[in-house]
């Protein structure tokens, strides 16, 4: 029943037709206010978000580390200019490289741009020291962006005749498949960059024993290893970085989407060796603006104070088990994932039809492939959520039986 105090639902969603770029198919719904797990529209229905913003909201929608630090930091500086350090910059930087591991972080604005970032940086790399290299390998089926170069390194089929030409230099390989990309690797190869679990591909993980044979190619030939953790990174998959449920580290690594907690926000980071730009190369007129600092350092403070990587991995098998459970009495297959970035399959291309009326339950969940239901829920998430998921999941394909 519409909430009389919220009627302008069909007049804002006028306005949207009129005025918005037409890029994706949305429903017919315009999101209001959030809190944790939950959303609410205008007019007033309530969603348990078990898409977290394709995985940004790690603390949940609003969350008070990051209004505060919105509010501080806004009243301080908000921007200066790239052309100056600023306190909330070198903070963030310092404690980002203590908790990773990595030596230098450049900070940018949105995971596409952490990614052409480390494009930039491998070719540099290969300019200097491998005699002008600059090919990347990436994965068939990956995801890495959507500016022509991230667009270009993706593997998604999709994308292949999208916009024309776009950049070159990359070859795609299939993933956990060491004999082709060993196949690949020339001297005119660079880098060779992943994702440590496939999200937008339908979430598959590399193997442990071939990414340890990237590592070892990479080392021989002096080629970088770039890990895309924009969706895996910061506690997502029970870890604080993916890569350390292998216990192999990268040249380079992009983090993105819940690094910020919902405010946009990216960093590349790498190894001192790798700190190789000249003046000019690489710059970004928000990258490192004191209020995004101050924000990010916030999040990602509260997600290491709250332990939320080991809530992923404890809730992520809660929510693992529960799907196995319900594969009894409903057709789900091949429950797989790390942590809190799930998926299940459905048959006969179902799953968009399967997240529509989950939505339609007051349940958002997305649907990558179309037989692909992907779970991201936010990194706060608790037993109560997941079980009142399951029953509305349960729900939906009584629906669409």
């Amino acid at each position: 029943m519409m909430n009389a105090l919220h009627t302008e639902t069909p007049e804002l969603l006028a306005s949207a037709e009129k005025s918005l770029l037409f890029t994706a198919k949305r429903p017919a719904v315009v999101m209001e206010k959030g809190a944790g797990v939950q959303l609410w529209d205008t007019d007033g229905k309530r969603y348990l978000d078990f898409n977290g913003g394709w995985a940004v909201t790690s603390l949940g929608h609003s969350p008070s580390a990051l209004r505060e630090a919105l509010v501080r930091q806004s009243e301080e500086l908000v921007i200066a200019s790239p052309a100056f350090y600023n306190k909330p910059m070198i903070e963030f930087a310092d404690y980002l490289t203590e908790i990773s591991g990595m030596d230098k972080v450049f900070f940018a604005n949105s995971g596409a741009e952490a990614n052409e970032s480390a494009i930039k940086l491998a070719r540099k790399h290969g300019a200097v020291n491998l005699n002008g290299a600059y090919e990347i390998i990436t994965l068939t089926n990956s995801f890495h962006g959507r500016t022509l170069a991230t667009m270009s390194a993706t593997g998604k089929p999709q994308f292949k005749p999208l916009f024309e030409p776009k950049a070159g230099g990359f070859k795609h390989v299939p993933i956990n498949d060491f004999d082709a990309c060993f196949a690949a690797i020339n001297d005119k190869t660079c880098a060779i960059m992943l994702e440590l679990v496939q999200g937008e591909g339908g979430v598959y993980a590399v193997d442990g024993p071939y990414l340890q044979a990237i590592r070892k190619a990479c080392d021989v030939y002096g080629i970088l290893l770039i890990f895309d953790e924009v969706q895996t990174g910061l506690g997502r998959t029970g870890k604080l970085f993916a890569h350390q449920h292998y216990g192999i580290e990268p040249d380079i690594m992009t983090l993105a989407k819940g690094i910020g907690g919902g405010f946009p926000l990216s960093a590349m980071l790498t190894k001192s060796k790798f700190d190789l730009f000249e003046p000019g190369e690489q710059g970004s007129t928000y990258g490192g603006a004191p209020l995004a600092m101050a924000c990010g350092l916030a999040v990602v403070k509260e997600i290491v104070k709250l332990g939320l990587s080991e809530n992923a991995a404890v809730m992520g098998a809660y929510l693992s088990n529960g799907l196995k459970q319900l594969s009894q009495t409903h057709p789900i297959r091949h429950v797989r994932g790390k942590g809190l970035l799930l998926a299940f399959d459905v048959p006969d291309g179902k799953a968009p039809a399967i997240a529509a009326s989950c939505m339609e339950l007051g349940l958002l969940l997305h649907a990558p492939r179309p037989t692909t239901i992907r779970l991201t829920p936010p990194l706060i998430v608790k037993q109560q959520d997941i079980d009142e998921m399951l029953a509305l999941l349960a729900r939906a394909f009584e629906m669409n039986v």
